[in-house]
């Protein structure tokens, strides 16, 4: 099983509403990137921060919408066919947002070890180009190491190994981590970032050139690409989504 983690707490200054529920051809960021990491995670963690429990309430009927329209059909059965029996999303909030992304990221890791993934994949809300099959090349690339690794079994939970997207030389999100360095990212104090957190914690790092732009087209302003015109639009909640046979939609932890 592995584990998703979106980053979604920050201010979004520079966007001038809060970035999360920016749309683009009708889905939110935040709903987007929730739905790309279901592509391999069976649990996705969002932290939340600043405008927490808006952001919390527009997503979930913007779930709701989906679950009533069929619009999750798609992802149950792509899910389905990679193993993934149901799909869950998990909201926590950290209170510490303003601190930045890197405190962020330590808190939902950590809250994402909580059930023992085979691997963590962490993605920053603000790419709402990535797709969902780059996503699965990239899981496929952890799979792919860490069943090649030939270590004691002691030594396989602490191997430190990150997959990072590459596109024309540059790197890009989600990154995909190791139990082991999940582990030691979220417990190190003295990183300046999560990038930084990588270099100092692993033991390796695999970089994957991927052909999809959206691994490095992050997006903070509202003329950084088309449709940031729907940056300013508000969100009016109409209430929290209902399940849906073979969809999982809980505030609680995750499962131990």
């Amino acid at each position: 099983m592995k584990v998703g983690v979106v980053l979604a707490a920050g201010a979004s200054s520079r966007m001038g509403s809060s970035k999360p529920l920016v749309q683009i051809n009708g889905e939110s960021f935040l709903a987007h990137g929730i739905r790309n990491l279901w592509a391999v995670c069976d649990t996705v963690v969002v932290v939340l921060g600043a405008e927490a429990a808006r952001v919390r309430r527009s997503a979930e009927e913007e779930f709701e919408r989906l679950i009533q329209t069929g619009g999750l059909h798609a992802d149950l059965k792509a899910a389905k066919r990679h193993g993934i029996e149901g799909l869950e999303v998990h909201f926590i909030h950290n209170r510490s947002w303003a601190r930045g992304m890197f405190d962020s990221a330590r808190l939902g890791l950590a809250e994402a070890l909580r059930v023992g993934p085979e691997a963590v994949v962490v993605l920053p809300v603000d790419h709402p180009h990535l797709t969902a099959p780059t996503v699965r090349l990239l899981s496929a690339a952890m799979d792919a190491a860490l069943g090649a690794y030939q270590g004691s079994k002691k030594d396989r939970q602490g191997f430190a190994y990150a997959v990072v997207p590459r596109h024309d030389g540059r790197r890009g999100h989600p990154l995909v981590l190791s139990p082991g360095l999940a582990r030691r990212i979220a417990d190190d104090d003295d990183a300046n970032d999560l990038s930084d957190a990588v270099r100092r914690n692993a033991r390796l790092v695999g970089y994957l050139d991927v052909p999809d732009a959206g691994v490095v087209r992050n997006l903070n302003a509202p003329d950084d690409g088309e449709g940031r015109r729907q940056s300013r639009r508000k969100s009016q909640p109409t209430g929290k989504p209902r399940k849906s046979k073979g969809t999982k939609k809980r505030s609680s932890r995750p499962r131990r």
